[in-house]
């Protein structure tokens, strides 16, 4: 097999519906020649099962990094996941993100030696979430705000994410006043600078790890580009268990020292010491 343009990072945990949805919507992308790398940390036998019955489904190949479930350890599992990788660029998103039809080829088109690409999402609530169908996918109905707000959804300024295109998605991620940050829902970046800071820092679990690897791409002299209102994913809802503020704390901390002391490279990556 030849090596594909672009590698698709898709981090997961015991979350199989969701994660069914997310890959279907990787099958009607327009932009066809990439893998998937799912991160999974430490998911049963359910999700063995569904990425089994995909892989016969869906025309791109899935690569299943897994590891034992230790608690929320989602940076250890990236890492793996990075190394898993064939192509020279990487797509970053989770296991809870549709993304719209022409999303990785938009990652595809604004890749740039010396840069990383910074998305968002547009947070759906839950029933909405649960009602999107594999058809609705596909058809890409789920992304009008048409058929939204027939379902549900309220009017909100986040809604011009859904409708924007051309020269008005490039005026909002102009103006908007988001940092263009590593976003781990919606972020790519070249293998090689992400190896050359050592991955993600796996003392951190939950709460800005993937803010944290973005700081360190800075530091390396790697700058970044906005396209929170090009590159469309919408984030199904789901409760978070895992979040704790002690954890938030300690990752707070770590980015502290790697922001005052220009750290590129974390001891505690890939690479270990």
């Amino acid at each position: 097999m030849s090596k594909p343009t672009i590698s698709i990072i898709i981090s997961t945990y015991n979350s199989e519906a969701w994660l069914e949805k997310v890959l279907w919507s990787y099958e009607a992308q327009v932009f066809k020649d990439f893998e998937m790398v799912i991160a999974d940390d430490g998911s049963k036998q359910p999700t063995f099962d569904l990425i089994d019955k995909m892989k016969t489904e869906v025309h791109y190949p899935i690569i299943h990094v897994w590891h034992e479930d230790n608690g929320f350890q989602k940076s250890q599992i990236l890492n793996k996941a990075i190394e898993a990788c064939n192509a020279d660029y990487i797509l970053m998103s989770d296991g809870d993100c549709l993304a719209r039809e022409d999303y990785v080829q938009i990652h595809v088109d604004r890749k740039e030696q010396g840069y990383f690409l910074s998305g968002g999402y547009f947070m759906l609530p839950m029933d909405i979430s649960k009602l999107i169908s594999k058809d609705d996918i596909i058809s890409q109905r789920c992304f009008d705000l048409k058929w939204l707000k027939e379902n549900g959804l309220i009017s909100s300024f986040k809604n011009n994410k859904l409708t924007s295109r051309g020269v008005k998605s490039k005026l909002l991620n102009t103006i908007t006043p988001t940092n263009a940050s590593w976003n781990g829902h919606n972020a790519s970046g070249w293998k090689e600078d992400i190896l050359k800071i050592n991955g993600f820092d796996e003392r951190m679990q939950y709460g800005g790890q993937d803010r944290e690897l973005g700081e360190r791409l800075f530091n390396l002299g790697i700058k970044s580009k906005q396209i929170r209102y090009s590159a469309v994913c919408l984030h199904l809802d789901h409760p978070r268990g895992y979040k704790n503020q002690e954890s938030i704390n300690k990752n707070r901390t770590i980015r502290d020292i790697t922001k005052s002391e220009k750290r590129v490279w974390t001891d505690f990556g890939i690479v270990k010491p």
